[in-house]
């Protein structure tokens, strides 16, 4: 078994946001390797602790590519078994939840876009002697629905960083691109940003038709020159978001949510301002350190409250330190 001496050195490096050096990175690839149900899995390697990871990511989605990494590497220095399922479709995900706890898997780790269809799900898990952990989303239905604990940033909180950053840049009317319809924190991200910078106009894309998307960024722009800043709620959404604004002549700066490699290049030469740092690597590996202790040992952490992995925020002034972990998969 992981000695528990071992496993409480590898908690203390998490909690403090040191994961990444503690880690040689990931041997997993970047490809989404979602699943329709947790029967279709290979098997996973390897101790007597199984953990699904249910997110609403996108195939293909490099941020959730990183939260899989984190995931899998945990389960690698833990002995935990790791399986990782994604679909973006709520009523698809809730029923890879409810097949997972059929499988009567140790652990569950579940993302929560849109909690409300998902609540009976979860709660059934939790029914079932089944530990939660929620991630990324939904974390003020975290507790209610059951979860030991919550990992991920407060949406709100960082749409307001994000407004006051691009209001301490001169800019004095935002674009906000809401990119999933029904994702909670989305809107959160852009009802943040609305208190702390002042004029904002949300606009609804769609994440999977990416070209479509750019035209209606263009669109917008073109229709409303005084549109200084766009805030992209993800980073391909931000790459779209640059090529539009370069096609609709605008003067208009990106900013983001989240990192990938183009987002790294653009902050380095200069057409996207800033990227929110949510640090997504921790809400794929600290639920498994939560898990393991919460089985192990009967560890529960933050006391009611989520686990903040951000917001951080990445510009010129930290991009060079950034961008390796970036490129290996861990940022």
């Amino acid at each position: 078994m992981f000695s528990m001496k071992k496993l409480a050195g590898v908690a203390a490096i998490a909690a403090t946001g040191l994961v990444l050096a503690a880690c040689s990175g990931p041997s997993a690839d970047n490809s989404n390797s979602s699943s329709s149900s947790p029967s279709a899995a290979a098997p996973s390697s390897g101790g007597p602790l199984k953990v699904a990871v249910v997110t609403h990511g996108s195939a293909g989605d490099a941020f959730w590519n990183v939260v899989k990494n984190g995931a899998e590497q945990a389960g690698k220095d833990l002995n935990v078994g790791v399986d990782y399922y994604a679909d973006g479709d709520p009523g698809n995900q809730a029923k890879l939840i409810d097949n997972a706890v059929a499988q009567k898997v140790g652990g569950l780790v579940v993302s929560m876009a849109n909690p409300q269809a998902l609540q009976t799900s979860i709660q059934n898990a939790v029914k079932a002697g089944i530990p939660v952990v929620t991630i990324n989303s939904g974390e003020d239905s975290s507790a209610a629905f059951g979860a030991i604990a919550h990992v991920g940033q407060s949406e709100g909180l960082a749409g307001q960083g994000a407004g006051q950053r691009l209001k301490a840049a001169g800019k004095t009317k935002l674009l906000c691109v809401i990119h999933e319809a029904g994702n909670i924190g989305q809107n959160q991200r852009c009802d943040g940003a609305k208190q702390t910078f002042g004029t904002v106009t949300t606009l609804q894309v769609d994440i999977s038709n990416p070209t479509d998307a750019q035209s209606r960024i263009r669109g917008a722009l073109q229709s409303d020159p005084s549109i200084d800043a766009v805030l992209a709620l993800n980073s391909q959404v931000a790459a779209r978001a640059v090529s539009a604004a370069k096609e609709a002549s605008s003067k208009a700066q990106v900013a983001t949510f989240d990192l990938n490699a183009d987002v790294v290049a653009a902050i380095k030469d200069g057409s996207i301002l800033f990227a929110v740092d949510q640090q997504q690597y921790e809400q794929g590996y600290l639920p498994i350190v939560f898990l393991k202790l919460y089985k192990e040992n009967g560890n529960t952490i933050g006391g009611g409250h989520p686990v903040q992995t951000g917001p951080g925020f990445v510009d010129k002034t930290n991009i060079d330190t950034v961008a390796p972990y970036a490129q290996r998969g861990t940022r």
